[in-house]
């Protein structure tokens, strides 16, 4: 009888055993599920990242090397630590990332992002770890790194294209629209928000750079009657000064012509002194005249 109460003590004791060691195999193996609030984790240390789709074939065919990988680590003491991006749950890391295949699989080093494109097995994968095979692998520039701003604008960008597919999916599942109703819907849409932020950045540019306004002077309509008058007056006395020059043309060359006539002209006037001078005194009084 003693011996039968023992029995039911080491099954309890064989089955805590069993958990403990399940956890214990679970937690040396377990990958870090990464999304958009805990992404920033691996910037410190050194990460195996994995970007993956539950509906990727090769993602599923690595999964059994992936979860290798974690364990072989462990067993070499690496300080290393594996993690995994589920692309379906967090599109904006999969746009950080600019990952245009899956599976893809990255290597961080504080902060420093590498893809890494070599054989897809947990050997491969820890051997590319313990013998630094990194360091023969090009960084990421500067201008794609993850945490960079650029990035993260790339990041909003993938989650409303994601947004707005769900929108899509909704109208056409949900409530029944064919999908030339929901595309309709949506240049409706883009074009009301285009002409919404088009106001908005008139608004902006005028308010900072506002229009020269015309330098006019405002008068009366007196005041516009006299200087209207006053031109008036003005075209008036150049049109008397005008008539006045044609009169004395006209009269200078009727004098040149009186002076050339050999008929007016005697010897007598010739030769009389101080008749030239009287001639060109003449002139010149008509063209101070003229000039008046």
């Amino acid at each position: 009888m003693a011996r039968l109460t023992k029995i039911p003590q080491v099954l309890n004791f064989f089955i805590y055993f069993c958990i403990l060691l399940c956890s214990f195999t679970k937690l040396a193996s377990a990958n870090v599920e990464l999304d958009e609030d805990n992404w920033r984790q691996i910037l410190e240390g050194e990460w195996m990242v994995e970007f993956y789709a539950p509906w990727c074939p090769a993602c599923n065919a690595l999964a059994p090397a992936w979860k290798e990988l974690s364990s072989q680590a462990k067993a070499r003491n690496l300080e290393m630590n594996t993690a995994a991006v589920d692309v379906t749950k967090s599109p904006g890391l999969s746009g950080r990332f600019v990952v245009t295949a899956l599976p893809t699989i990255f290597h961080v080093k504080e902060g420093v992002f590498r893809q890494y494109k070599g054989p897809r097995d947990a050997l491969s994968m820890v051997s590319y770890v313990e013998r630094a095979g990194w360091r023969q692998t090009e960084p990421e520039p500067s201008w794609r790194a993850p945490h960079s701003f650029q990035m993260g604008l790339v990041a909003h960008f993938f989650k409303l294209s994601q947004g707005l597919r769900g929108v899509h999916n909704t109208l056409m599942e949900t409530y029944g629209l064919p999908t030339w109703g929901s595309y309709l819907i949506f240049a409706i849409a883009t074009i009301f928000i285009g002409a919404l932020l088009g106001l908005m950045l008139v608004c902006v540019i005028d308010l900072l750079y506002p229009p020269r306004r015309s330098d006019k002077e405002l008068v009366t309509e007196k005041e516009v009657e006299r200087r209207k008058q006053l031109e008036k007056k003005v075209l008036e006395d150049e049109q008397e000064l005008i008539n006045d020059d044609i009169v004395d043309d006209a009269e200078i060359k009727d004098s040149d012509a009186e002076r050339n006539s050999p008929a007016d002209t005697s010897e007598d006037d010739k030769d009389r002194p101080g008749a030239g001078d009287e001639k060109v005194t003449k002139e010149v009084r008509r063209r101070k005249i003229r000039k008046d």
